[in-house]
């Protein structure tokens, strides 16, 4: 070889080391762990949605089943406003992921800016001001979620406090036709002219909805909990009758029993609870519509349970409003037949299944004789471990013990269905903590 072939050759491996010095410094400099690390530790970028780098289980923090379309939003949708969801988180953790649903909409819906931050208090669209977080989704901060589909966003490094609120917001740009949404959600959410996403003062934000819209779950990395439970039911479960932003729901509570036994060094679960109750809700039927508002329970079972994120245990609580709202006597033998139904469902991914015995709706306008018969023939089932792995008795923590047709005047919420705020505590204090133990019994 000559000396200047030798220099060459020399030459073209130092060129070859050198490229590839600049392709794994590249690598390491575009890493979205050691970007993000770097960005939360400086504190200086507070719109960073870059990958979670903590260890931990994903579970539910907090859910709503989407029920159908907003009333007033079948052509514009919510053009041109930044909608700001409420929601309050029942575990903690150190990152965070949304879904959003688009099941009711009639077109795509574009959404260009989405955010999520801590409340800076309750009742309130304040943000905690260094909580303020970009989303995205695969990578990006817009997202088409075309109609009758839901999108999950890339997970961002955010400290969600267990028991606090947190404020998830969405803007959109065009016409996206009817708005899913979920009604009666006991919560005030916001909305505001503009694009706002990322306003922490949230002065704008003045226009007050009890709807959720949109949003759907909102999922954490946490290193307290190891899986989440889903309360599905009716709304009895939804929180109807409760004292509004006071999170005095049964799963709320639950949550909350759960949180103090385990504070207090009990042996239970250390589970995240969240609620997929519809007001008006059904084992068996839908409501009007398609895709039907309001779906029965057996058909919304596999997305509002199944479809949650590391369910070990559901608990069931339906079947009044099949004895309420059907025209004819309800068959009995059919809405047991329907909650077994589900009950295989979730074994069939071991989930563990506790059933509630239907509560008392005696002075209510809808009350007969005859009804009564049905729910207590219902009751009877699953009292005998016919139907469900075990039970919480529901129907006998509330009842009027002098007429167990009724409730207790103090567990009433005066409309002789829905239970107060202590009537709620009542049902959450029904549950033995040590069914939340163990898993869906093994196939024969």
């Amino acid at each position: 070889m000559t000396r200047r072939h030798g220099y060459a050759l020399l030459v073209a491996i130092v060129a070859a080391i050198v490229a590839l010095s600049a392709v794994i410094y590249i690598g390491v400099a575009a890493d979205p762990g050691t970007n993000d690390r770097a960005t939360l530790a400086g504190g200086r970028h507070p719109h960073n949605s870059a990958a979670p780098a903590s260890t931990g289980v994903w579970v539910g923090s907090w859910s709503a089943s989407p029920v159908g379309a907003e009333p007033g939003t079948e052509i514009m949708g919510l053009a041109g406003r930044a909608v700001r969801n409420v929601v309050h988180a029942s575990i903690g953790g150190t990152s965070a992921r949304i879904t959003l649903s688009n099941l009711y909409g009639q077109s795509p819906l574009t959404i260009t800016h989405a955010s999520i931050a801590v409340a800076a208090g309750t009742g309130t669209a304040e943000a905690v001001a260094e909580t303020m977080r970009r989303l995205t989704f695969g990578g990006n901060t817009t997202v088409v979620v075309p109609a009758g589909q839901q999108v999950l966003s890339d997970a961002v490094r955010i400290t969600i406090p267990r028991g606090g609120d947190v404020l998830v917001t969405t803007y959109s740009p065009t016409r996206s036709g009817p708005v899913t949404y979920h009604p009666r959600a006991r919560q005030i959410s916001y909305a505001a002219q503009g694009d706002l996403t990322e306003d922490v003062t949230g002065t704008a934000y003045t226009e007050q909805t009890e709807n959720w819209r949109y949003l759907t779950a909102l999922d954490v990395l946490s290193d307290g909990a190891e899986g989440t439970i889903v309360a599905f039911g009716d709304s009895l479960t939804d929180g109807v009758g409760s004292t509004k932003n006071a999170n005095n729901r049964w799963p709320d509570l639950l949550s909350e029993r759960l949180h103090q036994a385990i504070e207090a060094g009990r042996d239970v679960p250390r589970y995240s609870v969240v609620n997929q109750g519809i007001g008006g809700n059904q084992v068996l039927a839908d409501g009007l519509g398609r895709p039907a508002e309001n779906q029965a329970g057996v058909s919304r079972f596999a997305r509002d349970v199944l479809g949650r994120t590391n369910v070990k245990v559901v608990v069931i609580d339906l079947g009044i409003n099949d004895i309420l709202r059907n025209p004819r006597l309800a068959d009995p033998d059919k809405i047991l037949d329907g909650l077994r139904t589900m009950v295989r469902q979730a074994h069939a991914h071991g989930i563990k299944v506790i059933g509630a015995t239907l509560m008392p709706f005696g002075g209510h306008r809808g009350y007969s004789d005859a009804r009564e018969a049905v729910r207590q023939e219902i009751n009877a089932e699953i009292r005998a471990g016919r139907v469900f792995d075990d039970v919480v008795d529901f129907d006998k923590a509330v009842r009027d013990p002098y007429d167990p047709r009724e409730f207790r005047s103090d567990y009433d919420s005066g409309d002789h269905l829905h239970p107060s705020d202590k009537g709620y505590e009542r049902m959450a204090g029904a549950f033995d903590l040590d069914d939340l133990k163990g898993a869906a019994p093994a196939k024969l």
